[in-house]
């Protein structure tokens, strides 16, 4: 129970000071919302589909190719990157609170973030009559893989290759941007040519995408999107374990200081 309440109470910090940067709050609605609103219009009008099929469709590919990306990764490395140069990890030696809380405390209040933004987009999707047509646990399997993926990634970056708040924008823009493209956030892969389909392949925004789509606008079952659920898991797992070595590595370095 000490781990459970010292993570809550991380998680909980975290929340209040993103509540308190109204700003902050304010921009992280308004990029997913802009984003799906373009998605949405663009294809409704160059695929001939409905309004409601074309949000059906821009919804999923909007909230894990571009939502989750910039507040799950993008803030988790903002995060770290931030407490360690605010001093907290190194009151944190000499506080009760355990590392392993810490961690868990920053991946629990981005998921609730993560969250947040997945009931705006599909509020807005629904205002033009859009519908989740597959299996809610699925699509929520999903969206907590993605999640789990994306900050264990920024754990990584955050720790060994971000030192100062300015390098996160240029950190997550060079290595994101050329990833969302490829992943089909801003650009649906049924327009790639072969060549990048097979690249995309290897790409684990892809496969987000792609599961969310099928089981979201689709309506499919497991069956059809087995081998993106099992590669989402396998890398969401391996980046977990990753990012928790990472922070145990830059643990000892900040000691070290």
């Amino acid at each position: 129970m000490k781990y459970w309440y010292e993570t809550l109470a991380v998680a909980q910090r975290i929340l209040t000071e993103l509540l308190r940067r109204r700003r902050s709050l304010i921009f992280w609605s308004i990029f997913p919302v802009s984003v799906l609103l373009l998605n949405g219009f663009i294809l409704a009008e160059r695929a001939n589909l409905s309004m409601q099929q074309a949000f059906e469709n821009a919804a999923p590919v909007t909230l894990v190719g571009a939502a989750l990306f910039f507040s799950c990764l993008g803030g988790s490395v903002s995060t770290v990157v931030g407490e360690r140069e605010q001093l907290t990890l190194k009151r944190l030696f000499i506080s009760p609170l355990s590392g392993t809380s810490y961690f868990l405390g920053i991946f629990l209040a981005h998921c609730a973030i993560g969250l947040g933004q997945t009931l705006l987009v599909y509020l807005i999707a629904a205002v033009w009559g859009a519908r989740f047509q597959g299996s809610l646990g699925l699509g929520l399997a999903i969206l907590l893989l993605s999640i789990a993926a994306y900050v264990g990634v920024g754990f990584v970056l955050g720790t060994q290759l971000a030192k100062r708040t300015e390098d996160v924008n240029a950190l997550v823009a060079a290595f994101g941007v050329p990833l969302l493209i490829l992943g089909g956030a801003f650009l649906p892969s049924s327009l790639f040519p072969e060549s990048l389909l097979n690249l995309a392949q290897f790409n684990p925004i892809y496969h987000m995408n792609e599961a969310l789509l099928k089981v979201s606008a689709n309506g499919d079952d497991f069956a059809a999107i087995e081998f993106h659920f099992w590669f989402l898991a396998l890398f969401a797992l391996a980046m977990v374990i990753a990012g928790w070595l990472s922070y145990r590595r830059m643990l000892q370095v900040e000691r070290q200081l």
